[in-house]
């Protein structure tokens, strides 16, 4: 700050001298006695440039941070200087001797050392050093931004040169990691760190007569930080929205669950799968589910040649259907009604379609319900990912891909168990064909059907309570883009035929589910347990209270792509003898509805799985 008042205060000195000096070099040269006068000139226009600089904060202004906003405070120093200097010098001798035009002179080299200077600071940090920002919307409301310092300038760069003015009137900035009150970044003042917020909500309340907003940027929305916030905003009654990004600039959304999770959302590389499925006939089963609909968007944005859908269900497969046709006009898109479980019908489909690539998300996926219904679960998971993978070989398919769960892991239930089944079975079948196989291990996918997020949002709708099996329960989530992102980079990765890979998303830690209840409250600007009531149920039939992503011998080792792990195969090396036989045992009595049988057949073929005692 001092570095910058002095550069400011040297640069009027010599703004003034060479203003005086090259007025009079026009008439003739200075006299010697007036050279005196030029320096005193220069030096009482110096010292009100201090005067002005320090009253107007403009020596807190990050150069390289420089914007519109202070560029107006500039001017009104500059401004402000000229209205000390002239009494000044009227006071020192009623500016007797000194020439008036030397004063907008002055001002003008002045105010080009000024500007030249923080454009070069702001040239080496930033592409766009000349943009002129864009002004406020009217309907903008005030607000406080939560950024770390690293991203702090950018944001509000951005933010002030969206297109249609910026969104909201920042009324300061809280560093997420820490700051020193008193600088200004683009304008906006520099309040402190996050324990500085509480006390400016309510002393910026009070100022504007209004509550202001909390705009939370990207690198802070970690689940402590958000959690913290969400809760001091909610104790004083203020908005917290999330600073989104499109081709306009930045825009304001609400905080979703997604911003909640422990860690950064995942961006994985898109290249080496447009470079694996550009071109390529691509069949998707389950095309019509959460992850099976999403998996089915990002082929046809990486330019399939073909993309075959397939489900049970019809109305999911015609939702899906209509939204690529309307999306992607010119995509050759087949949709076909078929269950997994049907072996002839599937095998017919994809015959057919001939793809090169399939995809299969086809599964029942609720815990309880298929504790009750263990025969449907162990044909659809097991028995269905067997007819798909048979249907690939004998159809000269080269990859393979199956969507695994963290519930595989020392399965509790038989929705683990059956997927768990299902990862041993298709890699010992894969072997020695021509198949390429990747399986794809991950937690709960946020707003998924059947997923806690949107039973919460209905619970908070309604009023409460919002319920939960227990206080300690924790999943590992991630996003739905994050879930199909990670399918199809274990796609690309894996194309050894014959071999199967297992792969895991790196995803931090686990998140207590009264942590994100409690959060999710928050986003609607209600206290926990006050507005709306949290009550537990009980745990539920085959519930564990934390999942895990892999089994004690299995280790995770680097794809290379950030995010990506893949699972040694130590716990899938071998195949037992008559795993085959006791498989096809094991579907012919849930074909028989025989529920206590098939559990016990399950338990034999999954040595992890202890079923309880068995439901009729």
């Amino acid at each position: 700050m001092a570095l910058t008042l002095g550069f400011d205060v040297t640069a009027a000195f010599i703004s003034m001298a060479i203003a005086v000096f090259y007025r009079w070099s026009t008439t003739g040269g200075a006299p010697p006695e007036q050279v005196s006068l030029g320096l005193i000139a220069s030096g009482a226009f110096a010292f009100a440039a201090l005067v002005a600089f320090f009253i107007m904060r403009v020596h807190r202004q990050v150069w390289r941070h420089a914007g519109w906003p202070d560029a107006m405070r500039i001017m009104q120093g500059v401004a402000l200087t000229a209205l000390i200097f002239l009494p000044l010098m009227f006071l020192w001798n009623r500016l007797i001797g000194f020439p008036r035009s030397s004063l907008p002179v002055a001002l003008g080299i002045w105010v080009t050392f000024l500007f030249l200077a923080r454009m070069i600071a702001l040239s080496r940090s930033t592409q766009r050093p000349f943009q002129i920002f864009r002004s406020i919307r009217a309907d903008a409301p005030p607000a406080i931004l939560v950024a770390n310092a690293i991203e702090a300038a950018s944001v509000l760069r951005d933010l002030q040169s969206t297109k249609g003015g910026a969104p909201v009137r920042m009324l300061g900035l809280i560093e997420a990691d820490g700051a020193e009150p008193g600088r200004a970044i683009r304008g906006v003042p520099v309040l402190g760190g996050l324990n500085e917020l509480p006390k400016m909500l309510d002393l910026l309340a009070v100022r504007y007569g209004k509550k202001p907003w909390v705009a939370v940027a990207g690198a802070v929305r970690e689940r402590d930080t958000m959690n913290a916030i969400l809760e001091t905003a909610t104790q004083h009654g203020s908005r917290v929205m999330a600073l989104g990004s499109d081709r306009e600039g930045l825009h304001l959304q609400r905080v979703r669950p997604a911003d909640l999770l422990a860690r950064p959302v995942r961006t994985l590389d898109t290249d080496p799968v447009k470079e694996l499925l550009e071109g390529k006939r691509v069949f998707v089963t389950g095309a019509g589910g959460t992850i099976g609909s999403q998996l089915a968007r990002q082929c046809a944005a990486m330019g399939v040649a073909q993309l075959t859908l397939y489900d049970s269900s019809e109305f999911n497969l015609y939702e899906i259907d209509l939204t690529l046709r309307e999306a992607f006009p010119g995509l050759d898109l087949q949709t076909h009604i078929g269950d997994v479980r049907d072996r002839t019908r599937l095998r017919q489909t994809v015959e057919d379609a001939k793809p090169e690539v399939m995809i299969h998300a086809a599964a029942l996926k609720h815990v309880p319900l298929m504790e009750l219904n263990a025969c449907e679960a162990i044909l659809t998971n097991v028995g269905g990912a067997v007819n798909a993978v048979d249907a690939a070989i004998e159809f000269g398919l080269e990859r393979f891909v199956f969507i695994s769960t963290d519930k595989a892991v020392d399965p509790d239930n038989v929705m683990g168990a059956t997927k768990r089944l299902a990862e041993l079975a298709l890699a010992y079948r894969a072997k020695g064909t021509q198949l390429a196989v990747s399986m794809v291990r991950f937690g709960n996918v946020l707003g998924s059907s059947g997923s806690v997020v949107p039973l919460f949002e209905r619970q908070i709708a309604a009023g409460g309570p919002v319920t939960l099996t227990d206080d300690q329960v924790s999943r590992y989530f991630m996003t739905v883009e994050e879930a199909s992102s990670l399918v199809l980079q274990g796609t690309a990765h894996n194309g050894q035929p014959g071999e199967s890979s297992l792969y895991v998303l790196d995803m931090g830690d686990p998140i207590r589910i009264r942590t994100l209840a409690e959060a999710m409250i928050r986003m609607k600007g209600m206290v926990p347990d006050f507005d709306i009531k949290i009550k537990t149920t009980g745990l539920r039939l085959g519930e564990k209270l934390h999942e895990e992503l892999t089994y004690s011998d299995e280790r995770l080792i680097s794809t290379g792509i950030d995010g990506l792990n893949k699972v040694t195969p130590e716990s899938r090396k071998s195949e037992p003898e008559g795993f085959h036989a006791q498989l096809d045992n094991l579907l012919i009595v849930a074909g028989d509805r025989q529920q206590p049988q098939a559990l016990q057949a399950l338990a034999r073929l999954v040595p992890a799985y202890n079923p309880p005692a068995c439901k009729g």
